[in-house]
């Protein structure tokens, strides 16, 4: 065990010189003060013959960070705000029976599981991030608390308090689960790492004995309820640092094999899937959440593990790094991570898309350290890219990220071999979740669907009590030039939840949380998803409503310029009015973008509104809107004002006031056959909105009603149909319900692209009223193909592929 650290070396640390981040041992510590700009961890000396050492060596250099100057930007003032909050910690510290600080009560005089138990289970959490925070500041230099020894001993003092009252092998567990096997192992597992010469042998197995009781080797034995997908990787990591902290291989071991079930894709349940979703809390999309928890998570293990006698190896890890480009990277678009994929997270206060997208791309960063050099070589030009685009809040300005990886990103940023990628233009159809991403040149969208698989919403923990209706068809949307505030802003506590934009939605009054907590609330219906070629995309949904009799017919196509917007069938017995929300634009705090209606300006007063039969709209810096036929448009200009607390238990109440700009159709109170049909246009200029307007032989709707939902563009060739039921639409006849689109193209040939997003189709025939040559290829699922003045194509069972496409490529006739 190393001693304290001299006065000698203490004054030296105050004067701001670049050190080791890993606080070296008086012997080494004049070596690495006089290191000129560099920070570089430092090995312990006997790192050489105690693997365990070097696990600790190498995990402080994970947790604090490498490679940077603190006397440099942003680093001086990210380390200065770390010392002051770690002093502002340790001085408000008050050992007391039942807390360590007086605002963080855990003693719970009725221990069970309901709120109020979780809440003081999440004090004791708490209690135990802020002794890490202050071991932090003593850890890293230019804190202003660098190797203060009665921070140090402070630190000491509240584990040591916190084991005695709440944490220890003799204590129950009371509250939320997480807090007791994931959230306060790993802040007390770190701590120990930081300070761990300074600890006694008898305090670390006391410690670790604690972990023992409330984290044992069982939470990892079998790959079922809590212990799945991220929440096993941060299960796996506690027992892993629990082994390096105790100097226990059989640990270490155990968890590193229990890792192994998180690789392999999975066909139901939590995890990651064959077409990139993933999935956590059986029926929530959540890349953006847990799923950048576990990418987090196990890039810090495997960098933590490698060249160790405990490596993984285990062959399903390489499937694992498949999913940055397959799953992970269609939902980050210009350095923000899409809100459908975040779960109730998005109601967080001082978190938006923007940040939630920080520490993904850092962890990135990471992964690509274990990745085929080529593969690490896309990656760091897609996260730069990200990084260099976002004008909202840039990753390395915004304040959100972790010092360690605000240093990863900084060094990618200044890395002159690293030319940053642009947006790539693709559609995805992530089936497994009901999320559908499109990116073009300048904008990019996402779409957010429920089914008998996929949830209408999460609720849980007080948390996203009004997101009921993120499920209906909402239609994200961002151009490269504008919009990156779109959803960042106090969008969640201000916006109409009612009214978000692409839903179609029964005014019926739902109540916060409106199911349950983590019910998971899921409709009964079974069409959706969809399908397409990878640059264009069809996707329909059969929406009912949350709560609600309302049901809807729903249909996107995805092209170059635009959206082409659909729905049919739109009933409901509510005895509430019906609305599709055609767009609801964020416009900030004192935004007034102009809107026009057939070229006319509109006024910009708030609480303007107006009703009137419209070909077209445009709403500057956004979009434009064309109205097939017209349509009777509803416009509100209005400022809402809400609060965090509205929509999350645990947010601020103060008052926030933003403006929207609303467009929307009504159809009525109990609509019985209700419709709606526009185009929308990201990023268009009002010339080119009423061009496409003024074309009225652009866009032929093939039909529109409850059985079918087709269209057919001219110009690009392109025909897509939601079939609902078994039928006919303009040139195509199916005879089961799925999804099709058709794409000719310049060269003679076309694609014909087919789903089952029911899971039910055991077999299909599709006849296409066209003349075609030959068939180039085409998938097993085709049993048969006749050619002619007609492609008639038989498929067999569709029902086990879970709604994935079956593509025929064609040549024409």
């Amino acid at each position: 065990m190393t001693s304290a650290w001299s006065r000698r070396t203490l004054l030296a640390v105050g004067g701001g010189t670049a050190l080791a981040l890993s606080l070296p041992s008086p012997a080494s510590a004049a070596t690495s003060l006089t290191r000129a700009t560099t920070v570089t961890s430092a090995t312990p000396s006997a790192a050489g013959d105690d693997a365990f050492a070097a696990l600790r060596a190498k995990w402080r250099e994970l947790y604090l960070g490498t490679g940077f100057s603190p006397t440099a930007e942003p680093f001086r003032t990210k380390l200065a705000e770390l010392g002051a909050q770690a002093a502002a910690h340790r001085a408000a510290m008050t050992p007391a029976t039942g807390s360590l600080w007086p605002d963080l009560v855990y003693l719970d005089p009725d221990p069970d599981t309901d709120t109020e138990s979780f809440g003081f289970s999440a004090n004791m959490n708490t209690s135990y991030n802020r002794l890490r925070t202050m071991a932090e500041a003593y850890s890293q230099p230019g804190t202003g608390l660098t190797g203060d020894t009665a921070v140090r001993d402070a630190v000491i003092t509240g584990l040591d308090h916190l084991h005695a009252e709440v944490f220890n092998p003799s204590t129950a567990r009371y509250g939320n689960w997480w807090n007791w096997q994931i959230g306060a192992p790993q802040a007390l597992l770190d701590t120990c790492v930081l300070l761990h010469d300074a600890l006694t042998d008898d305090r670390r197995a006391a410690y670790c004995a604690a972990v023992d009781h409330f984290l044992p080797d069982s939470a990892v034995g079998s790959y079922t309820g809590t212990s799945t997908g991220a929440n096993r990787v941060d299960l796996c990591r506690g027992i892993i640092l629990r082994g390096i902290v105790g100097a226990n291989a059989a640990k270490i071991a155990l968890a590193v094999a229990a890792l192994s079930p998180v690789f392999p894709y999975v066909t139901k349940g939590d995890g990651f899937y064959p077409d990139g979703s993933f999935v956590q809390h059986t029926s929530i999309p959540y890349i953006g959440g847990y799923g950048a928890v576990l990418n987090d998570g196990l890039g810090r293990l495997f960098a933590l593990l490698r060249g160790s006698a405990w490596e993984i190896t285990d062959p399903g890890s390489r499937q694992f790094l498949d999913t940055i480009e397959a799953a992970i990277a269609p939902f980050v678009y210009d350095g923000l991570m899409m809100d459908n994929v975040s779960g109730r997270g998005v109601t967080r206060a001082g978190t938006s898309d923007h940040t939630r997208a920080h520490g993904v791309m850092a962890s990135i960063v990471l992964l690509g350290l274990g990745a085929e050099p080529e593969e690490n070589a896309r990656w760091r030009a897609m996260v730069k890219g990200w990084l260099v685009r976002d004008h909202y809040a840039p990753a390395l300005a915004a304040g959100s990220l972790s010092l360690v990886n605000t240093a990863r990103l900084q060094a990618l940023l200044d890395d002159a071999g690293v030319a940053p990628a642009p947006e790539p233009s693709a559609h995805r159809v992530f089936h497994y979740m009901d999320r559908v991403t499109h990116r073009r040149r300048g904008w990019g969208a996402g779409l957010s669907m429920a089914s008998a698989r996929i949830a209408h919403y999460e609720f849980g923990n007080g948390e996203n009590k009004r997101g009921w209706h993120t499920g209906a068809g909402w239609l994200q949307w961002w151009g490269s030039e504008s919009g990156q505030d779109q959803y960042s802003d106090a969008y969640w506590p201000t916006v109409d939840p009612y009214r978000l934009p692409g839903t179609t939605v029964s005014r019926k009054k739902l109540a916060d949380g409106q199911g349950g907590a983590w019910a998971n609330p899921t409709p009964a219906t079974r069409w959706v998803g969809g399908t397409g070629d990878g640059e264009f995309g069809t996707t329909g949904q059969h929406l009912q409503g949350l709560a609600s009799t309302m049901h809807a017919r729903k249909s996107w196509f995805w092209l170059d310029d635009c959206v082409v917007c659909l729905g049919s069938g739109i009933t409901s017995t509510d005895g509430a009015a019906v609305e599709t929300v055609i767009d609801n634009r964020f416009l900030g705090a004192d935004g007034t973008r102009r809107l026009l209606l057939d070229g006319r300006t509109q006024p910009a007063d708030q609480g303007w509104t107006t009703t009137r039969r419209t070909a077209w709209a445009h709403i500057d810096g956004h979009a434009g809107y064309v109205f097939p036929g017209t349509t009777t448009l509803r416009a509100l200009r209005e400022e809402r004002t809400g609060a965090w607390r509205d929509v999350n238990d645990d947010g601020p109440t103060t008052p926030l006031t933003r403006r929207y700009l609303t467009l929307w159709q009504d159809h009525g109170t109990d609509p019985a056959d209700g419709s709606y049909a526009y185009v929308l246009m990201p990023g268009a200029s009002a010339a080119r909105t009423a061009a496409r307007a003024a074309d009225t032989g652009w866009l032929r709707i093939l039909a529109q009603d409850a059985d079918r939902t087709g269209i057919h563009v001219p110009s690009l060739g392109f025909t897509g149909i939601t079939f609902w039921a078994a039928g006919t639409a303009g040139p195509v006849t199916v005879s089961a319900p799925v999804c099709v689109q058709i794409r000719e193209k310049r060269d003679g040939t076309a694609t014909v692209c087919v789903a089952d997003p029911s899971r039910t189709v055991t077999g299909l025939t599709l006849t296409w009223r066209r003349p075609v040559r030959s068939v180039l290829s085409r998938p097993g699922s085709v049993t048969d193909a006749r050619t002619g003045s007609a492609l008639t194509l038989t498929y067999g069972d569709l029902s086990a592929s879970a709604g994935a496409t079956h593509t025929v490529r064609v040549r024409l006739g």
